[in-house]
């Protein structure tokens, strides 16, 4: 399974090498309006109609690229809930610019369990941050970003290692934006040590992100997790997919996630808002 994956997302990447309107800073890229003369044989005038602009790209808003960073001055909420193997998940995340290259984040979480075992309700917040390296100005124009953080508070008797108390995280996000499209890859190391546990693990994601007219959003990417304890967290191997409806500063999100080995599915959905 792994090989075709990784083929699909091969092809995408060789499907864009070569496309045209990189887009080299979060700025907005205009819509452009197409003109095309109508048939003489019904219009003796000779006038010109206009074709409805193709594609409207503001990387400044996008808060669901995949290279997003939280802009100087400005906050970001994502307020989500997750549905997945008897458990409810919420959360309340705040992100905040410090400067154009470095923003912090706080992510609040709260789980429901339904499994029937002592793990119902509890909470847990997480602390991170995210240092821009490279805002893309080079001769490869790769946007590349360091990220860490920590999350305290949790318990030691959640089914879930990955939320426990005391995890701790440190990884890497790449990629390339075009006018349509972004192509991006995170790499992410995370440490557990609860009471109950003690273990890590390595996230490797790429992504392919698109953007359509009429402010539609949708992207796909894949999550191969490979863990140091697989009795208390297996290697899995999740396909994810988002489908999104922008308004301005607002963010409407749908979300599938599916775990190919064990057959695990989970729902969610977001809002996010940009200030």
């Amino acid at each position: 399974m792994k090989k075709y994956l990784m083929g699909l997302f091969g092809l995408i990447v060789a499907f864009n090498a070569n496309a045209e309107g990189v887009i080299l800073s979060d700025t907005s890229v205009e819509e452009e309006s197409i003109e095309a003369p109508v048939n003489n044989s019904y219009n003796q005038k000779n006038e010109r109609r206009q074709i409805s602009p193709a594609i409207r790209n503001i990387l400044s808003n996008d808060t669901s690229d995949p290279l997003f960073l939280v802009g100087d001055n400005q906050f970001l909420s994502d307020t989500s809930i997750y549905s997945a193997d008897e458990k409810i998940r919420l959360g309340q995340y705040i992100g905040y610019g410090i400067n154009p290259n470095f923003a912090v984040h706080a992510n609040m979480l709260y789980q429901i369990d339904f499994s029937g075992e002592d793990q119902n309700g509890f909470g847990a917040t997480e602390f991170g941050g995210t240092y821009r390296m490279n805002h893309g100005t080079g001769d490869w124009h790769i946007k590349s970003d360091v990220l860490f953080g920590l999350k305290l508070w949790g318990s030691s008797r959640v089914r879930s290692p990955e939320y426990a108390d005391s995890s701790y995280y440190a990884g890497m996000r790449f990629g390339r934006q075009y006018t349509g499209i972004t192509l991006a890859g995170t790499v992410k190391s995370t440490w557990v040590f609860d009471e109950g546990r003690g273990l890590s693990y390595i996230d490797f994601i790429p992504e392919a992100y698109f953007r359509f007219k009429y402010d539609w959003r949708a992207g796909i990417g894949f999550d191969f997790r490979k863990s140091t304890n697989t009795r208390l967290l297996s290697n899995q191997e999740w396909l994810n997919f988002k489908l999104l409806r922008q308004y301005g500063n607002t963010q409407y999100i749908g979300k599938i996630d599916y775990e190919l080995e064990d057959h695990e599915l989970q729902l969610g959905f977001n809002i996010k808002i940009l200030f």
